[in-house]
């Protein structure tokens, strides 16, 4: 690199915001601060909606224009002088050292996907891998490379975006690797350029035809998905990584058990050896995911394309700086249902009775303590509670269109997924409920959420040893709906040959019914967090009307199972299976060949 091209370096980070972004509860309510460090001090101010986005976009170029003038990486910044390239691009020694953090590290499921696409035959389309932040993107990149022969790896590039580059600098900067004879292109961020979505069939038409083997990644996951739907139309691959299920969790991890993966399941960091600290060990890291990952994500995308005209609804709330804090409140108002629907279900269920009886007879602890509880007095504040909603500050009044269009891109995104809810008294009810696909973000939400509400004026009313039930209880309660989600989404994308779904009767329920139209048959499941066997957990499953019905309606029941976090058995007929093992076996097809 000259001393002119570092000159210019310099000058361009000049114009950019130093520091980084943090954020400060105050009186329940979360500020965004930019924090920075001035003769030797620090300092810092408050950001305002409108200019989190961009602020955020700014500092994360900064960050990547200083990465460039590091000493470490002047060998990097010679290469990328030798050829004249706009982008910032790794090969050879560059590359080996940018692949070494992998060696030995397990691969994820989605891997064998790209690995064929780049050993493939495949001329005429480009493979996107897309996804929310830390859930492997780079990593997917890294071993893909790492596995690759010297003649292959003598011919692989791996480029890097920022904001100030444009579709024309990288049509130029692949003709020149071309002529060097590259024909493995990494293009990480490639969404951060302004012009991408609108031109990026050149990729296809141009380069790819040619031979060269192109691979998109980058966060801006719905940058990704308006460009398939206009540019890439019938010429990419997709592969998205936001998903991670418990089996990948437990194996490429190595982190075992259905409550870590409740508590910090979402991403592929966590904090052991291997990976960073967990995600969503607090409610101020889950917020941060949301805020970086997720409301910004929407607002990038949807700022570029055709120039803002997708907002339709949003435009509003996107111009006056609204925009990140209602997709915020949208993700929360979800889990604030979830936890109205977790709180008020088990406090008047045969759970409840259930555990009361088990507490009386408990062999070491014995306890009456639920048989004293107001449970119906506990409810109804917390349910006045959660209703409320901080509105002070919205110029903007969040409609349902808001809502439906904001819940549309969650979707998109991978965030959410609707599990449909069959009503057995009226076959035309259309019912679903919203599941968060990433749990350790919403258990370190509802936690959170829980711990407040337990410090409110009328719970300090009650003993230590009754608070501390409570807070237990309603814990418990939510990992054991959880749970039910879980189980739920994660056989619904692996059997997805069946309909699977929650079925509800006048009175009771089955937490999960998986149907087979093929073969006329049905399974029906109850889901319990409980490790222990009880006589209650079947009662439903062993109702001849209910199962006569479920029959008539969805064909032959061919098994009747609880899935539970006890010793896999069968107990009168009904086969016990333990969560792991289920979860897990639901990948065994899906690993055979990563």
């Amino acid at each position: 690199m000259t001393e002119q091209e570092k000159q210019s370096l310099r000058e361009r980070i000049e114009k950019l915001p130093a520091g980084g972004i943090t954020y400060k509860t105050i009186n329940g309510k979360r500020y965004p601060y930019l924090q920075w460090t001035e003769d030797g001090r620090q300092r810092s101010r408050v950001i305002k909606a409108y200019e989190l986005a961009m602020l955020a976009e700014a500092i994360e170029e900064r960050k990547k224009l200083e990465y460039q003038l590091k000493e470490n990486h002047v060998r990097v910044a010679e290469k990328k002088a030798s050829y004249g390239l706009s982008t910032v691009s790794h090969t050879r020694e560059q590359l080996r050292r940018f692949i070494m953090p992998v060696k030995g590290m397990e691969k994820r499921e989605c891997y064998s996907v790209l690995r064929d696409y780049l050993y493939g035959d495949d001329s005429e389309r480009v493979f996107i891998l897309y996804g929310l932040r830390r859930t492997g993107k780079t990593t997917l990149i890294r071993q893909a490379i790492a596995e690759m022969d010297d003649e292959m790896f003598a011919k692989t590039v791996f480029l890097q975006v920022t904001r100030s580059n444009n579709l024309a600098q990288l049509n130029r900067d692949l003709r020149i690797l071309a002529e060097e004879g590259y024909r493995y292109i990494f293009i990480d961020e490639v969404t951060m350029m302004e012009d991408f979505i609108e031109g990026a069939a050149l990729l296809s038409d141009i380069f790819v035809s040619s031979g060269m083997k192109i691979v998109l990644s980058g966060t801006d996951s719905l940058g990704f998905v308006f460009t398939e739907d206009e540019q890439l139309y019938d010429r990419c691959i997709m592969l998205h990584t936001t998903w991670i299920p418990y089996r990948e969790f437990d194996r490429v991890l190595g982190i075992h058990g259905v409550d870590e993966y409740i508590r910090y399941g979402g991403t592929m960091s966590l904090g052991n050896s291997r990976y960073n600290a967990p995600t969503f060990a607090t409610k101020e890291s889950a917020d941060e995911y949301v805020d970086s990952s997720i409301a910004q994500n929407i607002q990038h995308s949807l700022r570029y394309y055709q120039e803002g005209g997708h907002f339709r609804n949003l435009r509003e709330l996107y111009e006056r700086g609204e925009l990140t804090g209602a997709i915020n409140r949208i993700v929360e108002d979800i889990n604030h249902a979830f936890t109205l629907e977790v709180l008020t279900r088990p406090f008047r269920s045969g759970d409840l009775r259930l555990s009361a009886a088990n507490l009386r007879r408990d062999r070491k602890h014995p306890s009456d303590i639920l048989d004293r509880v107001d449970t119906e007095a506990i409810t109804e504040r917390l349910r006045k509670l959660l209703s409320i909603r901080n509105k002070e500050e919205q110029t903007v009044t969040i409609t349902d269109a808001h809502r439906t269009e904001i819940k549309e891109y969650l979707d998109l995104l991978d965030i959410t997924c609707d599990i449909p809810i069959v009503h057995m008294t009226d076959y035309n009810i259309r019912d679903s409920r919203a599941v968060i696909t990433q749990p350790g973000l919403r258990f370190a939400q509802v936690k959170a959420l829980i711990e407040e509400l337990l410090q409110d004026e009328t719970f300090r009313s009650y003993s230590l040893t009754e608070r501390n039930y409570a807070a237990g209880r309603i814990v418990t309660e939510v990992q054991g709906r959880m749970l039910e989600d879980i189980v739920l989404l994660e056989t619904r994308m692996a059997r997805s040959d069946c309909k699977v779904f929650h079925l509800q009767f006048a009175v009771g329920e089955f937490d999960m019914v998986v149907c087979s139209p093929e073969t006329e048959s049905c399974e029906i499941y109850e889901i319990k967090h409980s490790a222990e066997i009880a006589p209650e957990q079947t009662r439903h499953l062993r109702d001849a009307d209910k199962c006569n019905a479920t029959a008539f309606r969805f064909g032959t029941i061919t098994g009747k199972y609880v899935i539970y976090r006890g010793k896999s058995t069968e107990v009168d007929g009904i086969r016990y299976v333990n969560a792991e093992e289920y979860l897990l076996g639901l990948g065994k097809e899906k690993t055979a060949g990563v």
